[in-house]
């Protein structure tokens, strides 16, 4: 998406304007600029589809379920346009065997939370995201977060942590599936011997 970074930059200096800030005080010379080149790339996922980052899946041939684990990335909420920040967990069921390296959640995760954003949306576009660019039949994205607007304004809570979770594919219609799928995210103490199939490989 093309940024108007000279609206953008005017954009700003004309809000810090009616906050009451004096962009031409010393030291604030440049902000106005320096907050125009930053949204710019915390939105830099607008018009991107995150489904695109997975390219040319692997054919492994394993049907087994995948997980893929502590992704980090972070968002700016959509109400307020402060971050909000964590980690996602993605568990897969590839279809035939197609599967795709680390870097490609990586990618996709960053795509779709860089834009305004809720978390509940971001979660479901993550699993939207790997089922398309992947073709899996089942997907679970679990998005874990702490949300600055809870914690910046007046009365805001601090070191609250909001989870989200989305199932797609056999993974919502599947009960025996989903549980398969929920128990590789549990630390490996709490897993347990589970069926054969669960798989081991996070990538």
């Amino acid at each position: 998406m093309a940024v108007d970074a000279v609206r953008a930059e005017h954009a700003v200096r004309e809000f810090l304007a009616a906050l009451g800030v004096d962009a031409e005080a010393a030291g604030m010379e440049k902000t106005p600029a320096r907050v125009a080149e930053m949204y710019a790339y915390l939105f830099d996922g607008l018009g991107r589809d995150a489904a695109e980052a997975f390219g040319e899946p692997i054919e492994a041939g394993s049907s087994g379920l995948v997980a893929v684990q502590g992704i980090p990335f972070f968002s700016m909420c959509e109400h307020h346009l402060v971050p909000f920040f964590g980690t996602v967990d993605i568990v897969y069921q590839p279809n035939g065997g197609r599967i795709a390296g680390f870097t490609h959640f990586v990618e996709a995760v960053a795509i779709a939370a860089h834009r305004p954003q809720l978390q509940e949306r971001l979660t479901h576009d993550i699993a939207d995201a790997v089922q398309r660019g992947l073709g899996a039949t089942g997907v679970l994205a679990v998005c874990h977060a702490r949300q600055l607007c809870m914690t910046l304004r007046e009365g805001g809570t601090y070191g609250t942590e909001t989870t989200t979770s989305e199932t797609i594919g056999v993974f919502a219609n599947n009960f025996l599936l989903s549980q398969q799928a929920w128990a590789l995210l549990k630390p490996p103490s709490q897993r347990g011997e589970g069926p054969q199939g669960q798989g081991e490989c996070r990538r």
